[in-house]
Formats: C-alpha cells, sequence, structure tokens
C-alpha cells in the first residue's frame, strides 16, 4: 500500500506545480467604455482592437459629417473643386433641418458666399447643418444627389451597415450606421491633410463680410478644446467628430497618434455618467473615446508571427525513383497588432494539403498547401507550405504510368472492346464459313465414290 501511495505523490507534484506556476496572459483587461456601441481600430492596418457591438445598426447623428467632408475632399482633391472655390448659401441650405430641435447651424444667410475650406471647417467645428447642404450642392448639385453619392461611397469604402439619407445626421429612422463603418469613414478622410488640419484645431475666425460680423467657431471635440467641456483633453488626439441626438445618445469619433501608430476610436450611445472622485456628471463620450485610446497605446503593438524553417508535414511522391516523399515547411511572416503580453505558444496552428499524394517531378520551394494561424476564433493569417527540396521525375515509370494511363481510358477501353467485337465476328464469321465449305466438300466426295454404273 505505501508503494502505491509513494506513485501517487509522485504523479500529484508535478500537477501541484503546474497550479502554482504563473498561467500565461491570454485576454486583456476591458478598457472603461460608457456606450452602446464601440471599436478601436488600428488605422495604418485596418486591424480592430476593440469591438462592442461595432457592427450593430446604431444612428450616428452629427457623426454623419466625416462622410460629408469627405466627399467635399474627394471634391478637392479630383480638381472639381479647390479649398478656395467661393460658394453662395442657397435656398436648399435649410433642407431637411427640423427647427427649434437643437441641430447647430452657422445661421448662413441667402446668397453669403464662403469659401469651401470656411464652409469646411463651419461644418466640422461647430457641427453646422446647413454649411453641410450648402457643400452638398457645390459637390453634386443638389442634395438629393450628394446623399446618393454618400450611399455610393460608404459601399466603396466597404460600409455593410450604413445608409445615409441626409447630410448632417438629422434622425430619421433610415439614417443608420456602425461603429465600424464610422472608423472606416473617419479613416478614409485622415488620408487629406486639410481634414485633420481643421479636426485638430480649437477656434476658427471667419472675417466679417456684408452678411455677417467676425464668427468665432470653437471645436466641440472636448478632446481637442476646453470650449464645451473641459477636463478632458487628451494630448495624443489629433481630432474628431462629435454627434449628439436624442435617439443616437451623445458619439465620438476620434483619431490619436502615438510616435507612428495611429488610433480611431469610435463611441455611440453614450451620455453623462457618474464616477466615483468627480463631483458633476462625467461625459461619457469623452471619457470612453480617451480610455479606449489610451488602453489601445498601452497594450499592443506590432508583432510578426513566424513558424521557423522547420518541415512540419510530408507529402507522398509518385513517379520518382529518389524519393518516395517530400517534407513540406511554413514560408513568410505574418504581422499583426497583437496584445503587449500574449503568450505566442498559444497561436495555434491548422495545416491544409492541396493534395496527400503528387507526382513527380517536385521543386523546392513549390507550395505544397497553406498553414492557418489562429487564436481562439480570431484567425491571424496564413502560410504557405512550401517544398524543402526538389524530387525528380523517373522518365521510366512516368511512361510507364503514361501507357497504364492511356489503356485505362474509357475510350480507349470502349474502342479495344468494339475492336474485340469485331475481331471475334470475323473470327467467326471466318470459322463458319471454313466448316460450311468443308461439310460441302465432303458430300460431294461421297456422292462420286459411292456411284456404281456400268458401261454399255
Amino acid at each position: 500500500m505505501k508503494k502505491y501511495r509513494f506513485f501517487s505523490c509522485l504523479f500529484l507534484f508535478p500537477i501541484l506545480l503546474s497550479l502554482l506556476a504563473p498561467l500565461p496572459v491570454a485576454a486583456l483587461e476591458e478598457p472603461v467604455v460608457y456606450c452602446t456601441n464601440a471599436v478601436l481600430l488600428d488605422a495604418n492596418y485596418g486591424e480592430v482592437l476593440y469591438d462592442k457591438g461595432a457592427y450593430d445598426k446604431a444612428y450616428p447623428a452629427s457623426t454623419t459629417k466625416v462622410m460629408t467632408a469627405l466627399l467635399v475632399l474627394d471634391a478637392i482633391e479630383s480638381g472639381q473643386l479647390t479649398k478656395d472655390t467661393v460658394v453662395a448659401a442657397g435656398e436648399t441650405r435649410m433642407q431637411g433641418i427640423p427647427s427649434g430641435n437643437g441641430y447647430v447651424t452657422a445661421n448662413l444667410k441667402l446668397g453669403e458666399e464662403l469659401t469651401v475650406e470656411q464652409l469646411l471647417y463651419c461644418l466640422l467645428l461647430p457641427s453646422a447643418a446647413d454649411a453641410a447642404n450648402v457643400l452638398a450642392v457645390a459637390v453634386d448639385g443638389t442634395v438629393e444627389d450628394f446623399v446618393a453619392h454618400m450611399n455610393r461611397k460608404a459601399g466603396e469604402l466597404g460600409c455593410e451597415g450604413t445608409h445615409f439619407t441626409n447630410t448632417s445626421g438629422v434622425h430619421n429612422e433610415e439614417h443608420y450606421s456602425t461603429a465600424y463603418d464610422l472608423a472606416l469613414i473617419m479613416n478614409a478622410a485622415l488620408e487629406y491633410d486639410l481634414f485633420r488640419t481643421i479636426i485638430k484645431t480649437a477656434v476658427y475666425t471667419i472675417p466679417a463680410n456684408q452678411w455677417s460680423e467676425e464668427r468665432l467657431y470653437y471645436n466641440t471635440n472636448g478632446l481637442i478644446s476646453n470650449w464645451t467641456y473641459s477636463g478632458y483633453v487628451y494630448d495624443k488626439c489629433i481630432g474628431g467628430k462629435t454627434g449628439n441626438t436624442d435617439e443616437a445618445g451623445r458619439c465620438l469619433v476620434a483619431a490619436a497618434q502615438d510616435g507612428e501608430t495611429l488610433l480611431i476610436s469610435v463611441i455611440l450611445g453614450s451620455g453623462p455618467v457618474e464616477v466615483s472622485g468627480y463631483a458633476d456628471a462625467r461625459q461619457g463620450q469623452l471619457l470612453s473615446s480617451s480610455n479606449l485610446l489610451e488602453w489601445g497605446f498601452d497594450n499592443f503593438e506590432r508583432v510578426t508571427i513566424t513558424r521557423g524553417e522547420e518541415p512540419v508535414d510530408e507529402v507522398t511522391v509518385t513517379l520518382s525513383r529518389q524519393a518516395d516523399s517530400v517534407l513540406v515547411k511554413p514560408q513568410g511572416s505574418i504581422t499583426r497588432t497583437l496584445p503587449k503580453d500574449l503568450d505566442m505558444d498559444l497561436i495555434e496552428s491548422e495545416i491544409t494539403l492541396f493534395a496527400d499524394t503528387v507526382e513527380a517531378p517536385v521543386e523546392a520551394g513549390q507550395v505544397m498547401g497553406t498553414m492557418k494561424l489562429f487564436y481562439q476564433e480570431e484567425i491571424y493569417g496564413t502560410l504557405d507550405l512550401v517544398a524543402v527540396t526538389s524530387v525528380e521525375r523517373s522518365e521510366l515509370l512516368y511512361k510507364k504510368q503514361q501507357v497504364i494511363q492511356f489503356f485505362q481510358s474509357s475510350v480507349v477501353q470502349l474502342i479495344l472492346v468494339v475492336v474485340l467485337i469485331l475481331a471475334a465476328a470475323v473470327l467467326l464469321k471466318v470459322l463458319v464459313f471454313r466448316k460450311r465449305r468443308r461439310y460441302r466438300a465432303g458430300v460431294g466426295g461421297r456422292r462420286r465414290s459411292n456411284y456404281r454404273g456400268s458401261r454399255r
């Protein structure tokens, strides 16, 4: 009995050690966000780092104006407009904008002339809805055509959950998007230097003209300016766009940069929240954005994943006297933005060979299959599996196989059957013909030999 207890202790000892050893970190602590929908995007590589209902339908409110600005910037890029093009505010400047519902306007007068650049500042800093309509007409002639243009552009960017009905984000049941789609739109707009310049500006001045006195427009993004909300400025933020309706809640699309890393956060469906240590209610969209962006910078890095040069499988090779199989190894690498504390040993692989057996010749480096790398349900990428060595073909075995395959062909086999049938028919006919001739010859001979006539 003591003997068995001794062995039981031996087996139990490593189990206890494994329980005491630190476990590999496989998941990050969740960031603190106060919203219904959120996403964090690595803008340089289009990779989602955080997702909270990021693909669910939501109302974008005035974050819609990022798409409006994007189409204007496209028009400048194509030469259709310039930033100095003078545009007059027309009859449709207030089209679709309800009065008295809190929607911000620049109070543009009929016939008032501003440059495209000035209108973009009106659009993106105070979030003027009338500026959106004026710019829409400048680009496409009518507000309706511009809205159709917005939806086409959304499709081109890969936005699968977005539909616009107006230029500014006025609430409509059919005007919706997703956090992920808004990140894609923001990423496209960030390609323009003028957009970056505008969204990081705290205050902009439009000089007095015949329609108005000098106007100062302040950035409503609390991560950039203290004008609307104080105490939220985030030094890494390079700008963004706010939004706010009763149905959408408080929203913010923001971008931040730290070195070469550019992140985009989208917060939808937020509002005032009570936070320990603060006497007043805090702005959930601003806290969530800065929390999410800083969480991304603190916890992620660009990682190159490889699987070394060691063979991982083999493929049977026929038609060769040199070798009956060839080893395959992974080739190349995958670069992803991953948690800094992710244990690379946790990344699993799945091998798929194109075929279990191949015919020689095989060239070294020839792609024989793939290796998928993944962690839990997320696929990081795929590596090619290539032949380690070359395998030459035996011409004798190759010709032998050609002969065998020739006779195994259904067409050839059918021809052979027909030939055999015809040969058999001819042979049978010859045999029958000969038998008949022999029979006739035999009967005629007997008659001659049995005749006993007498001469007279």
